[in-house]
């Protein structure tokens, strides 16, 4: 009889744990949103930033608003991504192209040695890699999904404003105040260097150098402008509403970058900016960041 009891109480027992199991039920990968990890000890470090819906371009009214940047539109992101918490650094390019070989073939900018108007920039190894092409950084993306097993990528643009944003529908995700306390950027007329304040940088500074927006991301505006998977387009009639990048129709031989750089002047350093470079185009000021999907 005491068996029997013992055997009752133990199938009661499991029927609760498989009902509770039941109603709190598989963890959700938004359950992750704000965790940061490495996949190597030489991957860029990556958070994942929540799924969640946000309006796209910029209003009529916002100061240095450029045709491109409308019609605004509302865009899903439909499921929680992992993008890189700082620009991808020489240091990281510098593994890559020692394991693989990988050449830029281009005096005229060279990743290794970049220059602006002919003089040199001086970059150390956590600054961010610069003279990079729409192809060399998805040969780096190749590189890290091969190395780890997991799908790295280019951010579309949609994932890019989404991130750079971080819940924020103003000009800039920071408060009101002196810009050059949150990014590297240039002089008030465009275009040439300029370092005051915070900024003591006239060319690139080290990554994570300012502070965070609220997704925990460094330097999505200024520093370097950053390259996106989409193609290039106009504006945004007939754009995506699910963030998937936009390589359909439009220009194709070129590619959007998006965040301003060290060279831009204050009315390029905002969310919405957009601009088109030939995918090949090489220069001082543009560097990349990578995604990943997450489980």
């Amino acid at each position: 009889m005491r068996r029997t009891r013992d055997l009752a109480a133990r199938i009661m027992a499991v029927i609760a744990f498989l009902i509770l199991v039941s109603a709190i039920g598989p963890k959700s990968p938004a359950a992750a949103a704000g965790r940061a990890f490495r996949d190597c000890a030489d991957c860029p470090l990556m958070r994942v930033v929540p799924a969640g819906t946000f309006v796209m371009g910029s209003p009529a009214r916002e100061p240095g608003r450029q045709p491109a940047e409308g019609p605004q539109h509302r865009v899903t992101i439909e499921r929680p991504v992992a993008i890189g918490v700082y620009d991808v650094t020489r240091a990281q390019f510098a593994v890559f192209a020692r394991e693989t070989g990988y050449e830029t073939n281009d005096a005229a900018c060279d990743w290794r040695a970049p220059k602006a108007h002919g003089r040199s920039i001086d970059q150390g190894d956590h600054d961010p890699v610069v003279c990079i092409s729409w192809e060399d950084a998805h040969a780096f993306a190749g590189w890290l999904s091969r190395k780890t097993g997991h799908a790295y990528r280019l951010p579309s643009e949609a994932e890019w404003e989404y991130a750079a944003r971080a819940g924020s529908s103003s000009t800039r995700p920071w408060r009101a105040g002196n810009a050059r306390d949150f990014a590297n950027y240039g002089a008030d007329a465009c275009c040439a260097p300029m370092a005051s304040g915070r900024d003591h940088w006239l060319y690139t500074s080290p990554v994570g150098s300012f502070p965070p927006n609220a997704f925990g991301l460094y330097d999505m505006l200024g520093n370097v402008w950053q390259r996106t998977e989409d193609c290039g387009h106009e504006d945004y009639a007939g754009a995506p509403a699910n963030g998937s990048a936009w390589v359909s129709g439009g220009d194709c031989s070129t590619r959007i970058v998006r965040g301003g750089a060290w060279f831009s002047p204050l009315d390029q350093l905002r969310s919405a900016v957009r601009a088109a470079d030939p995918a090949g185009f090489r220069k001082s000021d543009i560097g990349f960041r990578v995604v990943r999907l997450v489980n």
